[in-house]
């Protein structure tokens, strides 16, 4: 298999903040959620991505019409196959970040999309099979340090997503940022000297 030099192969913005109803709704759905995530690797047709994910191509069709028209595919380029011409779809975004919610129906369409969920579901065979490598650390710490290790978090996936596609197996990578109802120390005590 040849290596991209650029993951994925065609121009795409970095971010982008979700917060359409349509959008939101789109990435409810498992399968094209699946979609996005093959075309962070490279553009792919109706085709490609009908065989990568065994369903019939006027399903992938279907599905890949409704993320173009929410605003979370793009074609990407074109090219004459005989009489008909074929597109390559990408995605709009590296990240797809979902953005504040004020209505209270999107909030209910945004609670099954958990990716931590579905990390756990992913990795259940992995860690049967002793190949899980993971890490859970709590720490108190103010919520400006939150965004800052946040945005670390983010480029390291950023890195993560950008590695020259290579090899059978695909990779997991997932990571979470979460308030938790853990116990914390008392203050200590000001007059307590170590020692």
């Amino acid at each position: 298999m040849p290596v991209n030099e650029q993951v994925p192969d065609y121009d795409l913005e970095e971010m982008l903040v979700v917060t359409a109803p349509g959008q939101l709704r789109a990435l409810a759905d498992p399968l094209r959620t699946t979609l996005l995530d093959l075309l962070h690797e490279r553009a792919a047709t109706i085709s490609e991505l009908a065989q990568a994910v065994g369903r019939p191509k006027s399903t992938v069709s279907y599905h890949v019409n409704l993320l173009l028209e929410v605003g979370l595919l793009q074609v990407v380029r074109t090219r004459r196959v005989r009489a008909i011409e074929e597109r390559y779809y990408g995605r709009v975004a590296r990240t797809l970040y979902i953005g504040v919610l004020t209505r209270p129906e999107d909030k209910q369409i945004v609670a099954p999309i958990n990716g931590l969920a579905q990390a756990a579901a992913e990795a259940a065979p992995a860690h049967a099979a002793d190949d899980l490598r993971c890490t859970l650390v709590h720490a108190r710490i103010p919520v400006e340090e939150v965004r800052n290790f946040w945005a670390q978090i983010q480029e390291l996936a950023r890195q993560f997503a950008q590695i020259p596609r290579s090899g059978d197996q695909v990779y997991g990578f997932a990571a979470g940022l979460y308030p938790t109802d853990a116990p914390t120390l008392p203050d200590a005590d000001p007059d307590y000297r170590p020692g």
